[in-house]
């Protein structure tokens, strides 16, 4: 494993922070993407000979993956299985679960985080507690109008990633209250189960 722990090391010099460019529109928040995390972390690997892989393992109430390093020498680094549980036992359940272990397991086994969004954020962590204004509102009908907010805005595919992660009845709950160009919206960037 020598050869593949000193390319790592060098990669990892290389990796770049996970940029939050996409945004949830139910907690108006950014976060990094899985394509955020791969970006961060594949050019540093591939320039220091190293392939990036991720195996799934069958579950049956989730998703579980690991990450695996493999080095141009044929030397391979594994990083431990990684368990999501599924929020529904359906395809877009699983899709969601494995989307979510994927981007887990790369944070993790490659040590990156996404970027700060605040260069100040540990020192003015405090501060900004102490000015936060309260907690959003979590009603059905709130999420809904988040949601319908985030897809005028131009991220109905946020907004359906979001949806995904519920259970049938709130997410059921919180599409009646959404409007008709809103639901078709996102029926269009829905996944669609295989055929």
């Amino acid at each position: 494993m020598q050869k593949i722990a000193t390319a790592f090391v060098k990669a990892k010099g290389e990796f770049s922070p996970a940029l939050k460019d996409k945004t949830n529109p139910a907690f108006r928040s950014k976060y990094a993407d899985l394509g955020a995390c791969i970006d961060a972390v594949n050019d540093a690997l591939l320039n220091n000979g190293i392939a990036l892989l991720q195996r799934t393992f069958e579950d049956s109430t989730g998703v579980t993956v690991e990450t695996v390093f493999l080095h141009e020498s044929g030397e391979m680094m594994e990083s431990g299985k990684f368990h999501v549980p599924a929020s529904k036992q359906d395809p877009q359940g699983y899709g969601s679960a494995l989307t979510y272990a994927r981007r887990y397991s790369l944070i993790t086994a490659c040590g990156i985080a996404p970027e700060d969004d605040d260069g100040n954020a540990g020192t003015d962590a405090k501060r900004r507690q102490d000015a936060a204004p309260p907690a959003a509102d979590m009603s059905p009908k709130a999420i809904a109008k988040r949601l319908a907010d985030g897809v005028k805005a131009g991220d109905a595919e946020g907004a359906c990633d979001y949806l995904i992660t519920l259970d049938d009845k709130p997410r059921d709950a919180i599409w009646a209250l959404l409007d008709t160009a809103t639901q078709n919206k996102l029926t269009a960037v829905w996944p669609k189960e295989p055929a």
